[in-house]
């Protein structure tokens, strides 16, 4: 089978990683990618949200299957148009990406169904919304549509909260905001390939947002991730699966927009149970790194099921133990990362256990690989216990240098 990976990043380079492996993949691309895919796919050059290039590619490479990586093609209709010309997608269709695309449309589509979240007033007038969350105490302020990570302030205070607004407001995606009821609890993120009905699960992960170790500092898309994280146990999956994954796959159907692809449930385990703080539309980034690594089974069978609509449940193979990757960031980020910084350590022998995804790199004129955006690489290591990969992973991670790197020593350290 001739298969296509969309997007650029270090979850695309991991998808590509385990795609490659799969005794059906005759050929693989990936588009654009970065330099890290090289040695295991052909680069597309072309910006994955522009659909009548993506389907230019599609055609000429005579591609059998196409995974999305990123929300914005998704969102934009990339998979509605490839799908136009009869080549299958692993990725919803624009109406079901609404679900990523608008926080407002996702809270409709919970209540809905019946899927246990957080209370939340909308707002269309920002001043309005600034008038109620200063008038309140804490609260989670969230921009409506898609930010880049940066669409969503855990407010302390009220005045903290109008002020959030108000800068929100100041994006495109946020000129309408969501004041929503802060919970309390560990997070957990749980994805599943969907296939408009049905729902395979994916092992758990814990992802680590906050840029500094002790989880301080701005919030980022992502400083490191671990897999499985056993904060539930298999039953708990289980209703997870049963009364959050299907009722909302069950809703999105009744309203014409059924859902093939990845879909990504943001829980916070609260006294009360699990609710879900977001879903997202594909696959998480970093925690589909981990994922990779983690993960034993043939991924590609299943994506062509989901994106038929003939998946079938059952339950995944896991290798042992576990998985921690460790995002190495460039100097600014997440405010004003700095591009163009040499960096060295790559070279190290390259094992199944121990893997270095790209993300923001690129190769200078000179052919050297440099920083290219905010995220860099995602260091990643298996082993027999969560301490054991975290030992390997921050000691691969350290090997590779840039200047002004920031990384996190703290991923996982408290993983149960």
């Amino acid at each position: 089978m001739r298969v296509m990976v969309l997007g650029s990043g270090a979850r695309e380079h991991a998808l590509a990683w385990k795609l490659s492996q799969s005794p059906s993949c005759s050929a693989l691309f990936v588009a654009p990618g970065n330099p890290g895919v090289e040695r295991l796919a052909e680069r597309v050059p072309l910006e994955a949200t522009n659909a009548a290039a993506v389907v230019d590619a599609v055609k000429r490479l005579e591609i059998e299957l196409l995974v999305v990586g990123p929300e914005a093609p998704l969102v934009a209709g990339v998979g509605d148009a490839v799908r136009a010309i009869g080549v299958p997608v692993f990725g919803p269709d624009a109406a079901a990406a609404r679900i990523e695309g608008s926080k407002a449309f996702a809270k409709e589509i919970m209540l809905a169904a019946g899927v246990p979240t957080a209370q939340a007033h909308i707002f269309g007038d920002l001043e309005a919304a600034a008038a109620k969350a200063a008038s309140g105490g804490a609260v989670v302020v969230k921009a409506d549509g898609l930010a880049a990570g940066k669409g969503v302030v855990v407010a302390d205070s009220g005045a903290e909260a109008a002020h959030a607004v108000r800068a929100l407001g100041r994006l495109p995606a946020g000129q309408t905001v969501l004041l929503e009821e802060r919970l309390s609890g560990p997070e957990l993120s749980v994805m599943a390939l969907c296939d408009g009905e049905r729902a395979v699960l994916l092992p758990p992960s814990q992802d680590h947002k906050r840029l500094l170790d002790g989880d301080r500092g701005p919030n980022t898309g992502g400083m490191g991730a671990y897999a499985p994280a056993n904060l539930l146990d298999g039953a708990a999956l289980e209703t997870i699966r049963t009364k959050v994954m299907l009722p909302t796959l069950r809703e999105l159907a009744r309203r014409g927009a059924p859902f093939r692809g990845a879909l990504y449930a943001g829980l916070m385990l609260t006294p009360a149970g699990p609710k879900v703080l977001e879903f997202n539309a594909r696959l998480g980034d970093p925690e589909t790194q981990v994922l990779m690594m983690q993960t034993a089974s043939d991924l590609l069978p299943l994506m062509v099921a989901a994106a038929n609509g003939a998946l079938r449940e059952q339950t995944l193979e896991l290798h042992p133990g576990a998985s921690v990757g460790i995002v190495l960031a460039a100097p600014g980020y997440p405010e004003a990362p700095k591009t163009g910084l040499p960096i060295s350590g790559l070279d190290a022998p390259v094992s199944d256990e121990v893997l270095v995804f790209h993300a923001g790199t690129t190769r200078d004129a000179a052919g050297r690989i440099v920083t290219a955006g905010g995220r860099v690489l995602t260091v990643c290591a298996r082993g027999a216990t969560v301490a054991e990969a975290r030992a390997r992973a921050l000691e691969r991670a350290l090997g590779v240098e840039f200047e002004g790197r920031q990384l996190r020593r703290d991923i996982a350290r408290h993983a149960p």
